[in-house]
């Protein structure tokens, strides 16, 4: 079966498919090796980042020497304390950040060297998501979408759809986004990253800082999302419960390394079977880290959450 059907879409203008990417950087004529090996959504293979924090330190490695592999349609949920190198790990697959060493691919495309393709195909929300905070939220979604060829027309009604979904209503739409709560403006983040049907949807922390309700709201949208656009998901959370209820699969990082890797269900079995412990998230990743997830990892990357 082929691994790169198209992601349900509404009126957006056509998106780059994988097999449609592999085509513009190979040409016409070749085979898309993405229909007949395939690949996974996702692979990463032996990453490493490193950072220089200062004259007098040493290298703090924030990634070291990660594999991981995603199928189409799975999510891929990465949990690790404050510093771990979660943060770290969506950059390098966004292309914000250059490998150490190592090579990720996504539908069979090069991060590093198929980079405008590869961002064709994703999409990224984060905890700080960065806006022009005087204009409103369909000034900030269109602007955003014209970057990707859609028109505004069309974008103002697909954002006014998303928006509905996770509990903004239009009338909101055209007040300042200063104007608007932190769990408003996460929203808003969603709906953008939303806007361009990505085929690869990487979401760091996209539930921090929202109230309750908010965020039943967004976790309830990404079933729905995975479902009726055939979207693969890269979630980094602090929340157990989300990472049950949402994640296929886990990987559990400290400092920078997999030290834990599996379906919610087999890392609990396996703590409470080994090891007597209850058979909770909490108590899994007490046991791969033996730490907290509101601890900090010394001479993390700053930013890194």
């Amino acid at each position: 079966m082929s691994i790169i059907l198209e992601p349900r879409r509404t009126e957006l203008a056509p998106a780059v498919t994988p097999d449609a990417a592999r085509r513009a950087e190979c040409g016409p004529d070749d085979a898309s090796p993405a229909v007949a090996s395939g690949l996974p959504a996702l692979r990463i293979d032996h990453v490493t980042k490193t950072f220089v924090v200062g004259r007098h330190k040493r290298p703090v490695v924030a990634v070291d020497d990660v594999t991981l592999r995603v199928e189409r349609g799975g999510i891929l949920g990465i949990l690790g304390a404050n510093g771990g190198g979660k943060s770290t790990l969506i950059r390098l697959i966004s292309t914000l950040l250059t490998l150490d060493a190592g090579r990720i691919e996504i539908f069979g495309l090069d991060v590093e060297r198929d980079e405008m393709a590869v961002k064709r195909l994703i999409n990224r929300v984060s905890a700080d998501a960065a806006f022009f905070k005087k204009l409103s939220p369909a000034e900030n979604l269109v602007y955003a979408a014209r970057l990707y060829g859609i028109a505004p027309s069309v974008a103002r009604g697909e954002a006014v759809r998303i928006l509905a979904r996770l509990g903004i209503a239009e009338t909101r739409l055209d007040r300042p986004l200063e104007q608007m709560s932190r769990g408003m403006q996460q929203k808003v983040a969603i709906a953008r990253a939303l806007l361009t049907s990505p085929t690869l949807l990487l979401l760091d922390e996209p539930t921090t800082g929202l109230d309750p309700r908010s965020k039943l709201d967004v976790q309830t949208f990404i079933e729905e999302l995975r479902s009726t656009h055939d979207a693969t998901i890269v979630l980094t959370t602090h929340d157990m419960d989300e990472a049950d209820r949402l994640c296929d699969h886990l990987a559990i990082l400290d400092r920078g390394r997999v030290v834990a890797e599996g379906t919610p269900a087999e890392l609990k079995a396996r703590v409470a079977n080994e090891l007597g412990m209850p058979p909770t998230l909490q108590s899994v990743f007490m046991t791969f880290t033996g730490r907290s997830l509101d601890d900090d990892v010394e001479e993390a990357e700053p930013d890194d959450d």
